[in-house]
């Protein structure tokens, strides 16, 4: 029996043909048949699929990652790091990225914040296993989510019906991805930012913490939502966006 289809990984690209989305987005493709269903924190379900995981990078943000993949009942391996050698605890730092080649069987995920190194990263290790940590804590429709590899939800996100997030995004504490956004990949949505319905938002963008979109909303890609903004209308050029309601900071 069905019991959700939240798809990870059956998901198609297609470009968007409109001026303002020249970026690639993942859509839903059918159903996810194979999943295996936990019960999470908040009563919900979620999904587990009990793999050996390395994370890219080792400060903050991958620490942050850790903590999922050890709530999920996932076996963290390590970190990579090019610059630390130190490992968090107990958790060793196994080597360099580039020592990724010696883990075939693992699955990687990029815990970095910096959106343009996260696209690098992600090139550089073309062919890999990514994983996509879902916080137990975090709430996840079961109703045509599709959530792309690599991505990070963190705990208290909402993700509601409709829902399309691309590749190695990070939904952070507390987000809230309405139902019908499409966002794309390497986007970063910062703790308690807030989406409306039917939102689109192009890929590497940022939205600052705390930050509130309108509903019908669309957002190209590469920009900043600044901390605290307000956005209510379209935005379609590059740019820092601040304020209530937000502008272009010159």
């Amino acid at each position: 029996e069905k019991a959700s289809n939240i798809s990870l990984y059956s998901c198609r690209r297609i470009q968007n043909a409109g001026a303002l989305f020249p970026l690639f987005f993942l859509l839903p493709e059918g159903l996810c048949d194979t999943i295996e269903l936990y019960p999470t924190q908040s009563g919900r379900n979620g999904i587990h699929m009990n793999y050996d995981v390395i994370i890219i990078g080792a400060g903050g943000h991958a620490r942050v990652i850790a903590d999922i993949v050890r709530c999920r009942g996932d076996r963290l391996l390590g970190f990579l790091d090019d610059r630390a050698t130190e490992g968090v605890g107990e958790i060793p730092v196994l080597g360099t990225v580039k020592d990724y080649v010696n883990y075939p069987d693992a699955h990687f995920i990029i815990g970095i914040g910096n959106a343009t190194v996260r696209r690098r990263v992600a090139e550089e290790m073309n062919g890999v296993q990514w994983y996509t940590a879902i916080h137990p804590a975090a709430v996840v429709s079961g109703m045509n989510v599709c959530i792309g590899p690599g991505t990070a939800v963190m705990a208290g996100a909402i993700i509601n019906p409709g829902a399309t997030i691309g590749e190695h995004c990070i939904i952070n504490t507390g987000a809230i991805v309405e139902h019908d956004n499409v966002i794309g990949d390497y986007v970063h949505l910062s703790p308690k930012a807030a989406l409306g319905g039917t939102v689109r938002i192009g890929e590497l963008t940022h939205v600052g913490i705390g930050a509130v979109v309108r509903n019908n909303i669309q957002i190209c890609g590469m920009c900043t939502v600044g901390a605290g903004a307000v956005v209510v209308e379209n935005i379609n050029s590059r740019g820092i966006y601040i304020g209530v309601p937000a502008r272009e900071m010159v």
